[in-house]
């Protein structure tokens, strides 16, 4: 593989359905350019005593920023790979209540592409955010 091809087999630690040992997030597409998912976070992924690790959040906010731009571009032979995430810890993200993650490109230049993501708990309270820029990269 070079090192501009990009391959999914399905495997990828935060949405893919063939990963045992992964999140598996199932992402919806209300609209070009924005994704949705609820996700319950496991015992296995925690950090401090009943609180989500943070390396789990920011991989959790770093996929939002990725699908919202695979739901602006579907079937356009793109993809895309992390360049820069900026993420703040607002309030401590529970383990066993559920959460929604969501994404949304702010803009595209070029190559790169913005984009913002956040956790909310099940009241809408935000509990961490992300700021990030994407490159795209073409697809084998």
């Amino acid at each position: 593989m070079s090192e501009s091809a990009l391959t999914d087999d399905h495997f990828c630690f935060a949405c893919g359905e063939n990963n045992p040992d992964g999140l598996r997030i199932a992402f919806e597409y209300p609209e070009p350019g924005r994704c949705r998912a609820a996700f319950t976070p496991e015992r296995r992924f925690q950090g401090w005593q009943d609180i989500l690790h943070g390396g789990i959040i920011a991989t959790l906010l770093d996929e939002g920023l990725a699908h919202a731009y695979g739901g602006a571009d579907r079937g356009g032979g793109e993809a895309a790979v992390t360049a820069e995430l900026c993420v703040r810890f607002k309030k401590p993200v529970r383990i066993g209540r559920p959460i929604v993650l969501e994404g949304r490109v702010v803009s595209i230049e070029g190559r790169v592409i913005e984009g913002q993501s956040r956790i909310l708990d099940q009241d809408g309270t935000e509990l961490a955010s992300a700021t990030g820029k994407l490159i795209k990269i073409k697809k084998p």
